[in-house]
C-alpha cells in the first residue's frame, strides 16, 4: 500500500514527466496520458476518494503548468471524474490480480474515453470542430495510445507477481 508522502512525490513525478518528457514520444500531436494511468493505478490501490483527489490535485497543476491555450480547471474535472470513475474497481483483496491481469488495461479504456468525452465536449464549446470530430481524431487515438503505454508496467507487474 502506497502511504501519503509516496503517493504525493509519485504524483508529482508523473505530472513533471508527463509535462516535460511525454511530448517528445507524440505520434502527430497524440500523446499518452501518464496522469490517467497514475490516476487509474491509485484508485485500484488506495480507493475512490484518494484517486478523485490526486486526479484534481494533478488536472489543476497540469493546466497550470502546461500553457495559457487550455481552459484553467478543465483537466481537474475530467481527471476528478476519472478518479470517481476508476475507484468503483477498488477491491482490497484482488489488487495484485487486477493490476496483473486484463482488467488493468480494460478499466484504463473505459476511464480515458469517459475523460476524452468530457474534456473534448467542454473545451469544444464555441468552436468550429464539432466534438464527435475532436473525439475521433484525439480523443480516441490518446485511449489508444495511453492503453498502449499502459500495457508495459501491467505486464512487469504480473511477472512480478506471478513468479
Amino acid at each position: 500500500m502506497l502511504r501519503t508522502p509516496t503517493l504525493i512525490a509519485l504524483s508529482l513525478v508523473c505530472l513533471l514527466v508527463q509535462t516535460t518528457l511525454v511530448p517528445y514520444i507524440a505520434i502527430a500531436t497524440i500523446v499518452p496520458d501518464l496522469i490517467l494511468i497514475w490516476i487509474v493505478y491509485v484508485a485500484i490501490v488506495r480507493g475512490q476518494i484518494p484517486a478523485m483527489t490526486v486526479g484534481f490535485l494533478l488536472g489543476l497543476l497540469f493546466d497550470v503548468f502546461s500553457g495559457g491555450d487550455n481552459m484553467l480547471g478543465l483537466s481537474a474535472l475530467a481527471k476528478t471524474v476519472a478518479g470517481f470513475l476508476a475507484g468503483y474497481s477498488y477491491n482490497e483483496n484482488k489488487i495484485t490480480q487486477f493490476l496483473s491481469g486484463p482488467q488493468f488495461p480494460v478499466l484504463l479504456i473505459i476511464v480515458s474515453l469517459v475523460h476524452n468525452l468530457l474534456y473534448f465536449i467542454i473545451f469544444l464549446q464555441g468552436s468550429d470542430l464539432p466534438w464527435s470530430v475532436g473525439i475521433l481524431q484525439f480523443g480516441l487515438p490518446t485511449t489508444l495510445y495511453t492503453v498502449a503505454v499502459s500495457v508495459l508496467p501491467m505486464f512487469a507487474f504480473s511477472r512480478h507477481y506471478r513468479t
